[in-house]
């Protein structure tokens, strides 16, 4: 890669092009703020250029770190935000397969703290992410960024996302070949390209070199392509229609080899044809994968090769091969000084080679990866690791799925040197991609969806497992922990050995932080097996929760047990029983700290009702309801255990049915649980049509749930669809704990005063 970045001249979107299109931007920005743009379209027009509002209080995050403290003296971020121009936001940045030069590197520190909170984050999409970032300085940032190579054009909003890339692609030991040009070169052309223009939500495309591993992570994506040779010929495994989010679908093979003159086009067609019979009205379906699931892998791939062969030939498609290997990595030539004598190795630095570095396929070299906590860093950080690439490395650095950054073609003997200089910027942190590396999303930090603390979860389960790392068993060490704020897993808890996703629930009329605790899923095999959730957890509780788990596996595992695989042998009845006595949550007279979210010293709602003063506590008969059916849901996963998905998905719709039924008796009391027809028109008249069930559930729509479980016929039904209807009997079953709280507080009387 030269100094520069790769020029991306086979783009839809030329770099000459850039400029004038930041220069359209910013006129709309004027236009919008003299209010001659219309709010719908003007947010995606800014989302398609990476600019995202975020949540905001006060001007500073609630994760307990005092180094997120703005510094920004140019603006008073402490009077609050009235309008769009008040509002500090947040600034996504792609960087395709995560590949990024010293130079690029330099700038993106200079922004960082110039615009936003002096942070520069790694997302699980290899993005870079700066909040608190002032909407009117994004045309400066956008035009200091695309000088070095780099674009935020459809970073966000309803277009092709970062492609993303296993970040060993290139020097990886299994790979049949390197997937880094293709990734590299297919992001450029599908950048502003019409097939992209229309879509009704976001797309997203990863490469991987090999399949066993989960570098790639192609198993959720929109297209995934696996590196596969064919004699001598190059081609790839080409996946289409995965995707996390409330409902994870794993992606389905459309064809077991697309040689690489095909890439180009079938993705375009795929893009077409998404684009043209995807999901507009309702946007919870409009993913990719709901197309898929909707038409059936065999049609949908006769509709793509139709698309295919209807495609004006276009250069592009072939020219790219020629130019493979332009802008190709190779080590930097070694100094005098860095040949000369050095000093003996900084204390960790055995453990950290043990778990952080990564031997090269080319003979003497190692990739070395810096574990970023939460996947954040510092501008004075960043400018040390450029430090590090000019001295140590080719100029190379790429950003990890697992919100980490990873340097390549390091020197055994520099190995020592690099950990050294690490240390002295506090980013030396061993057990990368380990049980105490823990992903996040950033949750309640600055996510308007997000309901639990992620990043504070994280970050406790990060200083204890961290602090107790050489304590733990061998086996429970390499375990994946993922945290999602919310339902769309933005932190990828469906794929970790141990994932938790973020819900709230009603306790003596006080809102209480919890996580769902979501087993079974599986990161190896690049993340094709999915967790489902057993039980919600009182956020407070979860670090006791990981540690018991992580115990009894590495007691009870058998020698190559997987922990997915354990959870299968032990069951989830077991599991569940392991933590149940974790669910309980003290009065908040007793014990104020549960009531409150990771990193937050406040109380959790704002809207904190009366306490009766009575002996007992009053439970309405609807939490008893509501607690009944989230019984069902896990029972359904036992009978879904057990090989039994007809019965699973029945009780999985009877979860659905019965949490319908008390929500809707509340406006219809003569309603009888013995009539489903009548349940159903019931729930669709008062809470589905008028709005009301899906306006109480933060940013899901989830009534539909209920009556497309209705139209499935139990006697047909897969393991795959019994699995996704019980997700959805979850989803659908945390958002009537949120109606039913809402409702009570808008209904409550006034406390006596």
């Amino acid at each position: 890669m030269t100094d520069s970045g790769w020029k991306p001249v086979l783009a839809g979107l030329a770099p000459e092009a850039w400029e004038s299109e930041i220069d359209v931007y910013e006129t709309q920005l004027v236009l919008k703020k003299r209010g001659k743009i219309d709010d719908r379209l003007f947010a995606e027009t800014r989302l398609r250029r990476g600019a995202y509002g975020q949540r905001y209080d006060n001007g500073k995050r609630h994760d307990g770190v005092e180094s997120r403290e703005l510094i920004y003296p140019q603006k008073d971020l402490h009077k609050g935000p009235e309008t769009l121009w008040d509002a500090p936001g947040m600034q996504r940045i792609k960087l395709p397969f995560g590949g990024v030069t010293a130079k690029q590197l330099g700038v993106l520190s200079e922004l960082a703290e110039e615009y936003s909170d002096q942070i520069l984050h790694v997302t699980t999409r290899q993005d870079i992410q700066l909040h608190f970032v002032h909407i009117e300085d994004t045309p400066d940032l956008m035009r200091r960024l695309a000088a070095v190579g780099v674009t935020t054009r459809e970073a966000c909003g309803n277009s092709v996302r970062n492609v993303t890339a296993c970040p060993i692609a290139g020097v990886c030991r299994d790979e049949p070949f390197d997937v880094t040009p293709y990734a590299r070169a297919l992001a450029f052309f599908l950048l502003g390209h019409e097939s992209g223009q229309d879509m009704g939500r976001k797309f997203k495309i990863a490469f991987s070199g090999c399949s066993q591993h989960a570098c790639g992570l192609t198993g959720f994506h929109d297209i995934g392509c696996i590196a596969r040779l064919r004699g001598e010929e190059r081609g790839f495994e080409f996946y289409v229609g995965g995707g996390l989010g409330p409902v994870p679908h794993a992606a389905e093979l459309l064809d077991p080899f697309v040689p690489e003159t095909e890439l180009f086009p079938l993705s375009e067609a795929v893009c077409r044809v998404f684009s043209r019979l995807g999901e507009r009205a309702n946007r919870s379906r409009a993913r990719l994968k709901f197309l898929l699931k909707k038409l059936g892998i065999d049609e949908f791939r006769r509709l793509v090769l139709e698309e295919r062969a209807k495609l004006k030939p276009d250069p592009r498609w072939t020219s790219f091969l020629s130019r493979l290997n332009e802008g190709a990595e190779a080590p930097r030539p070694r100094s005098v000084e860095q040949n000369g004598e050095s000093e003996g190795p900084a204390e960790g630095f055995e453990e950290w080679r043990r778990t952080n570095v990564y031997e090269q396929r080319q003979p003497g070299y190692f990739a070395a990866t810096i574990q970023l906590p939460l996947g954040d860093f510092t501008p004075d950080q960043a400018r040390a690791i450029v430090d590090l690439m000019q001295r140590y490395t080719g100029d190379t650095l790429r950003t990890t799925v697992e919100q980490n950054l990873l340097l390549r073609w390091v020197t055994e003997e520099d190995l020592p040197r690099v950990h050294r200089e690490l240390v002295a910027i506090g980013l030396a942190e061993s057990g990368a991609s380990g049980v105490s590396d823990v992903t996040s999303c950033p949750g309640t930090d600055t996510c308007k969806l997000g309901i639990s603390s992620s990043r504070g979860l994280a970050r406790e389960l990060r200083r204890r497992l961290g602090a107790a790392q050489s304590e733990l068993p061998a086996e429970a060490r390499g375990l994946h922990i993922k945290c999602s704020g919310c339902f769309n897993s933005c932190g990828q808890h469906h794929v970790a050995d141990i994932g938790f996703l973020g819900v709230s629930r009603n306790v003596n009329g006080r809102r209480v932080p919890h996580f769902q605790l979501v087993v079974g899923g599986r990161w190896q095999g690049n993340a094709r097996t999915f967790g489902l959730a057993i039980g919600a957890i009182p956020s407070k509780n979860v670090p006791q929760v990981v540690d018991r788990l992580t115990a009894e596996f590495a007691k009870g595992h058998t020698e190559g047990e997987s922990f997915e695989a354990w959870i299968a042998r032990v069951g989830r009845k077991s599991v569940k029983a392991l933590v149940q006595d974790l669910v309980d949550v003290p009065s908040f007279e007793s014990d104020p700290d549960f009531y409150r979210d990771w990193g937050d010293p406040r109380i959790y709602t704002t809207g904190d009702q009366g306490v009766g003063e009575c002996a007992g506590e009053v439970v309405s008969p609807i939490d008893f309801a509501l607690a009944a059916c989230e019984r069902q849901i896990f029972e359904a996963q036992l009978l879904l255990d057990a090989q039994k998905p007809h019965d699973a998905a029945g009780r999985a719709r009877a979860a659905m049915t019965d949490a319908a039924f008390w929500l809707a008796r509340e406006r219809s009391p003569e309603l009888s649980q013995e009539q489903p027809e009548d349940i159903l028109r019931e729930f669709r008249v008062h809470l589905a049509d008028t709005g009301a069930f899906d306006a109480a559930s933060v940013g899901g729509r989830f009534a539909h749930y209920l009556f497309r479980a209705h139209e499935v016929d139990l006697s047909t039904v897969t393991s795959r669809a019994a699995h996704e209807l019980i997700e959805e009997a979850q989803l659908f079953v945390d958002a009537a704990h949120q109606y039913h709280v809402r409702r009570s507080t808008l209904t409550a009387p006034e406390p006596a005063r």
